[in-house]
């Protein structure tokens, strides 16, 4: 999923351990693994364009070598076409020794067979991952890959039109939330909250605070569980955000881009990623000094509401040949020092919660980290892409709950479809 970090959207697998071979630049077997073990060796690492900081590329790439003795290659990627580059790479002979991938597209390369098995480097340095960050590193019960960073939606808000309807404060509960939109509907000229029909990901999260699931197996193949009185509770809870907006049914959050509805100043707030607070900025700079953030609050003020989890894994290649040498730049990337180090750069969810405390400061992930450990994904099964493709089915059943018909008859529309797609071969 291509993302844009300032605060970023964004979006998770590994299969047989094998035993690392030598290759013509030395034994890498890792048996005494230290500054000389891997003397004259080069690790290449696939970084997407804008994940990986210049401060934080040369803080990793001057640690990794001290402790190693090995050099260091990093290779930035383009987000246009890099699934299939990487279905690609995986399946040649000298593939990229490492390799950041999306969260949710990690099942699919781990299925195929294209990423090395990382439970030791779970039990090593990862026994204390973010429950929800980390299962989109699993796949068919194995880890293949170990969680980077992750980004989640929050509420972004107009401070002016909270003040100008009496707010002084933010709320912590979806019932205080709904207050809220009440009283800016009546005490303003303001639409309360810019709510399109199809913004899919946010109805993502609600399912997953539902506790939903989106597929049910049937037999040995996934088939759609949209029809679960769950997945209607979460949808009814949509159409209650949707009541409050002028926006229109049969759209997403993009067409027209929410943040530039939202920057005319006359919405009190959208639900989005934390950099559509600067596509708001760039289209009226006046509106910064309006801007604010808060967690999307979820049924009680202990829990916030669920949330769809986009973000990267970085994974070994099962073609590499230096794979113990890679699992030593993971340990160094991923430790406490590095991992917390990105996530305050980037101003995003680290994979650990406590490294959370890093992102003070920074007002955007303040108000994402809470939701973080409430998240998820879409599900984790390689048959899933192919749901999503346009147009999506689970938009259409969302339009026509909002026209009128009832979750389950939405849902009897659109079933078809979904299980014709989970059919398809990957």
């Amino acid at each position: 999923m291509k993302r844009k970090l300032a605060a970023a959207i964004v979006i998770a697998g590994m299969m047989v351990s094998v035993s690392a071979c030598g290759g013509d630049d030395g034994d890498d077997s890792g048996k005494n693994a230290g500054p000389d073990s891997f003397k004259g060796q080069t690790l290449t690492v696939w970084t997407m364009d804008g994940s990986a900081p210049d401060k934080w590329t040369k803080d990793v790439t001057a640690a990794f070598e001290k402790k190693t003795g090995a050099k260091l290659k990093f290779e930035i990627q383009k987000w246009d076409g890099i699934q299939q580059k990487i279905t690609t790479a995986l399946s040649e002979s000298s593939p990229p020794d490492v390799l950041e991938v999306g969260n949710t597209q990690t099942p699919a390369y781990a299925a195929t067979g294209g990423l090395a098995e990382l439970g030791d480097l779970k039990q090593q340095i990862g026994t204390d991952w973010t429950p929800s960050v980390s299962q989109s590193s699993v796949y068919d019960g194995k880890q293949y890959a170990a969680p980077w960073y992750f980004a989640n939606r929050v509420v972004i808000y107009n401070k002016k039109i909270w003040a100008e309807a009496g707010l002084k404060d933010t709320p912590k509960t979806r019932a205080e939330f709904f207050e809220d939109l009440d009283a800016i509907g009546k005490k303003t000229d303001a639409e309360p909250l810019y709510m399109p029909g199809q913004n899919w990901y946010f109805f993502d999260g609600l399912t997953i605070g539902q506790g939903a699931d989106l597929v049910k197996k049937d037999g040995d193949k996934y088939v759609s569980n949209l029809g679960d009185p769950k997945v209607a509770a979460a949808m009814e809870i949509y159409k209650k955000y949707a009541s409050y907006s002028k926006a229109p049914k049969d759209k997403d959050e993009a067409t027209p881009q929410q943040a530039q509805v939202f920057a005319k100043g006359k919405t009190g707030a959208f639900i989005g990623m934390g950099w559509e607070a600067g596509t708001a900025v760039q289209a009226n700079k006046s509106i910064e000094k309006d801007l604010g953030y808060f967690t999307i609050p979820g049924e009680s003020a202990d829990k916030p509401e669920g949330v769809f989890l986009g973000g990267s894994n970085l994974a070994v290649a099962q073609g590499s040949k230096k794979q113990a040498l890679a699992k030593e730049f993971l340990k160094v990337a991923l430790s406490d020092t590095y991992e917390g180090e990105l996530a305050k750069l980037n101003g995003v969810i680290p994979n650990k919660q406590s490294l959370e405390a890093g992102l003070k400061g920074n007002a955007v992930a303040e108000a994402a980290a809470p939701g973080a450990a409430a998240g998820g994904t879409t599900p984790l099964i390689p048959e899933w892409a192919a749901v999503e493709n346009s147009p999506n089915p689970i938009k259409s059943y969302m339009t026509a709950v909002l026209g009128g018909k009832s979750p389950a008859a939405a849902a009897k529309q659109v079933e078809g479809e979904i299980n014709k797609r989970l059919a398809q071969q990957n």
